[in-house]
């Protein structure tokens, strides 16, 4: 799918876009026959409303997009993508109606909302194309609506497509398109390596764990993501029920997420040294899972005691992070979707985010307004930390009584970067509930266009 803004100047219909308070003095200053026809359509210029108005011949000459109030505005984002599909197909430009600190928010939205998952059924539709409003940089919101894009494939495919060797095939697809190199750690070469815990969970299925490791760039800052990779968790031998087995194809949700941030790393030309780690692997059962209770060394060396096979993700993603810190680094990130604590605390739209870094946390917070990637900051609170250390093993990975569990999960995997790396971890959902403006139901990026926007500030580029 052609992801882009048509470049300025193309040949396009006028587009209006009009509050609830300014259709009655944009319709007065119209002729008699383009005021009846605003008039007797019913148009008030709500959220979600589109008007296609007629020439002399009955052929569309503008059209008309309603923007609500301020307030209807705020509770949500992406106002314009809300109506853009009730437009007829052809190309608009945007003429009134927006202010310019919100075009390249309002732009990006309407790439979104011609987004569909067509992989197993036709479901090709012709949509409107918008010409790059003056002030926005076309290529740029090209580039995040191609990540969002991306991201949503991959969360998308069920598992019986999306497995470990298919998320590699993926990165390398995405390496290949960037010019970046690939490695590929796979099955018993794991252990070899020294990538104990990767192997442990994914070692009950047929589809072999592996960690992948992608890196591109010789100048600049370091950057190193590391994305939970799980392609479908069946909770090991803490079997989950059906319920909660259900969206399990979105456990890797973190990998596809920082795909998609690579992505726009990569394509808008930041100059950083960039590295991608994700532990790909299938929590599966078999007659070799890891068992409750079982302890496991990590590559750092820390003992882990299993109290629950179902929280598998902070194990495989520990290896990967104690690799990255391994080199000198001056940010890494993590995203994964680790934990329903997460859930519960900031619901399904928020993607929670955990630093020590109070720069890093306001540099997010300004970009995510921007960004309309809503992000809230959750604590490393230290006291807690006596909670994931069983006393048996140096660490717990599923403490009991379930209190802060967003919170313990994040603490355990900040024990495998050092002290004074720069650390953000990002508890995402990765996935889209109910269908809004611009986000169809189904997979989701989180958090990723507020980190690529604030990457400039964090990394003094």
């Amino acid at each position: 799918m052609t992801v882009a803004l048509a470049p300025a100047g193309t040949d396009a219909l006028p587009l209006h876009v009009l509050g609830a308070d300014d259709v009655a003095l944009w319709a007065g200053q119209q002729s008699d026959r383009i005021r009846t026809w605003v008039e007797s359509s019913g148009f008030k210029g709500a959220i979600g409303a589109a008007l296609m108005i007629p020439n002399d011949l009955g052929q569309p000459e503008a059209a008309l997009i309603g923007y609500g109030t301020e307030a209807l505005r705020n509770r949500d984002r992406f106002a314009l993508a809300a109506a853009m599909t009730k437009l007829a197909p052809g190309t608009y430009r945007i003429d009134s109606g927006i202010e310019q600190d919100h075009l390249e928010q309002e732009a990006l939205g309407w790439l979104l909302a011609s987004y569909a998952f067509d992989r197993y059924r036709d479901t090709k539709v012709e949509r409107p194309t918008l010409v790059t409003p003056d002030g926005v940089d076309g290529e740029r919101v090209s580039i995040m609506a191609e990540a969002e894009f991306l991201t949503r494939d991959l969360i998308n495919t069920p598992a019986s497509d999306m497995g470990p060797q298919e998320l590699e095939t993926a990165a390398r697809a995405l390496a290949k398109r960037h010019n970046a190199k690939i490695t590929v750690t796979t099955g018993e070469a794991l252990l070899a390596d020294n990538f104990p815990m990767i192997h442990t969970v994914g070692r009950a299925s047929d589809r072999a764990p592996r960690l992948i490791d992608m890196s591109r760039g010789n100048r600049g800052p370091r950057i190193t993501l590391v994305g939970k990779g799980v392609c479908f968790d069946t909770g090991g031998l803490n079997l989950k029920p059906g319920s909660s087995m259900g969206l399990m194809k979105k456990d890797m949700g973190g990998a596809a997420n920082v795909l998609g941030l690579a992505h726009m790393i990569m394509a808008s030309g930041l100059q950083v040294r960039l590295r991608v780690l994700i532990p790909a692997v299938e929590n599966s059962v078999s007659a070799n899972s890891f068992r409750p209770q079982d302890i496991l060394t990590s590559r750092k060396g820390l003992t882990v005691e299993i109290n629950n096979t179902d929280a598998e993700g902070r194990l495989v993603l520990a290896d990967a992070l104690t690799f990255a810190a391994e080199e000198k680094t001056d940010l890494i990130v993590s995203m994964a979707t680790l934990t329903g604590a997460a859930r519960v605390a900031v619901g399904p739209d928020l993607a929670p985010y955990f630093t020590d870094d109070d720069d890093a946390a306001t540099a997010l917070d300004l970009s995510a307004r921007r960004m309309a990637d809503p992000v809230w900051r959750l604590p490393f609170h230290t006291p807690y930390e006596p909670m994931i250390e069983p006393g048996i093993a140096d660490l717990d990975n599923a403490p009991k009584g379930g209190f802060g569990g967003a919170i313990t999960a994040a603490l355990f995997l900040r024990r495998f970067v050092k002290e004074d790396d720069r650390y953000i971890h990002f508890d995402i959902y990765g996935w889209q509930p109910t269908a809004a403006p611009g986000r169809p139901k189904g997979g989701a990026l989180q958090g990723a266009r507020a980190l690529f926007a604030a990457l400039p500030d964090l990394l003094g580029l």
